[in-house]
C-alpha cells in the first residue's frame, strides 16, 4: 500500500520520517520488520546497507484487499513480463547484491527459484520467514525470529 515493502504507513511517518497521507494503522507484518530494522541499527543503517525490494513491485488490491501476483495463475503469467522487466532492471542497481534474501518458504520463494533457473542472476537466494508468519503462529517466540533476521542479515554484508 506504501510503496515500501513490508512497510505501513505508520512506521513510514514514525520511524523513517516519510509524511504520508495514508491510514496509520498498524500492520502485522511491518510491526515485526521494523522491530528487525531497529534490532539491526534503525532504519538509516538498514535501508543504507540493503537494496530492499520485493519480486512484484506494485501493490495489488482485489476487492478492496492486498493481492499477491502469485494468488492465482492467471495474475501471474499476465504480470511475468513486468516481474521479468523490473527484477532485471533491479539486479542492474550497483546496490542490488547477487546473493538475495526471500521473504517467505511459499510460492514467492518458487517463483524466484524458477525465475533464476531462466535469467541465472542470483548466486544464492536465502530465505527467512514471513513476518505475517511470526507475528500470527510464532509471536511468542518473535525475539527468536528478529535474531535469525539479524544473522542473516549480517551475514550478507
Amino acid at each position: 500500500m506504501t510503496g515500501v515493502g513490508f512497510s505501513d504507513a505508520y512506521h513510514l511517518e514514525q520511524v523513517c520520517g516519510i509524511e504520508n497521507s495514508f491510514d496509520k494503522r498498524i500492520e502485522l507484518s511491518a510491526a515485526f520488520m521494523f522491530e528487525v530494522i531497529e534490532a539491526y541499527g534503525g532504519a538509516e543503517k538498514f535501508y543504507g546497507d540493503f537494496f530492499f525490494t520485493t519480486t512484484m513491485p506494485l501493490g495489488l488490491l482485489k476487492e478492496k484487499k492486498n493481492y499477491n501476483y502469485y494468488d492465482d495463475k492467471e495474475t501471474q503469467l499476465c504480470l511475468e513480463p513486468y516481474i521479468t522487466q523490473t527484477l532485471l532492471e533491479q539486479m542492474s542497481i550497483p546496490q542490488a547484491k547477487p546473493n538475495i534474501i526471500c521473504v517467505g518458504t511459499g510460492k514467492n520463494l518458487k517463483y524466484l527459484e524458477a525465475f533464476n533457473q531462466k535469467h541465472h542472476c542470483f548466486e544464492s537466494i536465502e530465505v527467512v520467514p514471513h513476518p505475517r508468519w511470526v507475528m500470527q503462529y510464532r509471536r511468542k517466540e518473535k525475539q527468536k525470529y528478529i535474531d535469525h533476521y539479524i544473522d542473516i542479515l549480517n551475514k550478507h554484508l
